[in-house]
């Protein structure tokens, strides 16, 4: 029996008990190294084989498919290992993989349908298209019109109507105006009645030869201050109702007139213009828009009518408005300023009594809020 000498253990090379070396770690080892193979990598499978000191055959490397089978060999193309088509697949690429001549595409990511997104700036183009369409069509129209080219669409009794309605207007404005100037002077001919008062009380006082008759004055100049204030709280109250009906009232039907017009000048616009194309020759060309310029016709018709409806309704109400706010106001006038001039204190107080009107004492400030309830 041999004595065993210290080596190596890395130098040691097992044997069989026929003589035979002990291939048995390199079997573990190409299992150890198919096991560090990554998988799903598209690489041949390596095995390693040795045989015995006496074979006339050197060590020999045999490569094979995966699976254990017989392939062909690979053309010389790497595959992208799990990083990088992890990668591919988050940008949504294709990934192309050769196995047995064939070519296998795969989508990843997600799927973006271009037809369904809305441009937000495209949209906004396209408004400005049209509105520019539109403008220049109106613009065109207006000009033809004033050049006396263009025919427009009248309503006679619709026009006369706002005719009217616009004149009243004008004539409102100067009874208002001409009310307010009253109020101003009548303002400033009570405050010097009421100066005028205290100066002759205040002689009344101080000259005792003239007492009685710069007390009478005194007296008298209050009490014209006194209904003095009573009728510009009449007149006032006027000027506040009439202003309300002109420049709230009249103002707001006078802005359904000016939206009517419009909308006539743009029925009159695309009616011109599909005329001018019914005119024309019909081909494959010009049907479609003959067809989309009576679409728009009918559209802005239909507006046109709406339009007109609502102006011939707000004109009935505002005639039947109007004649019962003036009613009221020009009876309290009148009777305010009769009874002033007449010097009936009486029947001036109850005027401004029948129409609800409370007089401001001067120097004292309106009451809160707290205090009326």
């Amino acid at each position: 029996m041999a004595q065993e000498s210290p080596k190596n253990s890395a130098a040691e090379i097992p044997v069989t008990s026929n003589g035979e070396v002990d291939d048995s770690r390199e079997h573990g080892f190409n299992r150890d190294l198919k096991r560090s193979l990554p998988a799903g990598l598209g690489l041949s499978e390596t095995q390693i084989t040795s045989h015995g000191f006496d074979s006339t055959k050197e060590g020999v490397i045999e490569a094979g498919a995966f699976q254990g089978s017989p392939a062909p060999p690979l053309p010389s193309i790497m595959s992208p290992s799990r990083v990088a088509a992890s990668r591919l697949a988050q940008q949504g690429s294709d990934l192309i993989v050769p196995a047995g001549g064939q070519r296998t595409q795969t989508k990843s990511g997600p799927v973006i349908l271009a037809d369904e997104i809305k441009n937000p700036a495209m949209e906004k183009l396209e408004l400005v298209r049209k509105w520019s369409l539109n403008t220049y069509k109106c613009t065109r129209q207006i000009i033809s019109e004033k050049l006396g080219r263009g025919s427009r669409t009248v309503d006679l009794e619709l026009e006369a109507q706002i005719d009217i309605l616009r004149d009243n207007k004008k004539k409102y404005e100067n009874i208002l105006r001409l009310a307010q100037t009253l109020s101003t002077q009548l303002f400033q001919m009570v405050h010097t009645q009421r100066q005028l008062g205290d100066a002759f009380a205040d002689l009344s006082l101080k000259s005792l030869e003239l007492h009685e008759e710069f007390g009478y004055n005194a007296d008298t100049q209050k009490l014209l201050a006194k209904n003095g204030e009573t009728l510009l709280g009449a007149i006032n109250f006027f000027i506040a109702s009439v202003n309300t009906l002109v420049n709230k009232t009249i103002e707001d039907t006078l802005m359904t007139v000016k939206q009517y017009e419009s909308a006539r000048i743009e029925y009159d616009a695309y009616r011109t213009d599909l005329e001018e194309l019914n005119l024309g020759p019909r081909d494959a060309n010009t049907l479609p828009k003959i067809e989309q310029s009576q679409h728009l016709f009918q559209a802005h018709k239909e507006k046109y009518d709406k339009m007109r409806n609502d102006v011939s309704i707000k004109l009935k109400f505002l005639e039947e408005n109007k004649v019962k706010v003036l009613h009221n106001q020009l009876v309290l006038f009148h009777n305010a300023i009769a009874a002033y001039f007449a010097g009936n204190q009486k029947q001036l107080e109850q005027t401004l009594k029948q129409f609800h009107i409370k007089l401001k004492t001067p120097g004292v400030d309106a009451p809160s809020w707290l205090e009326e309830q």
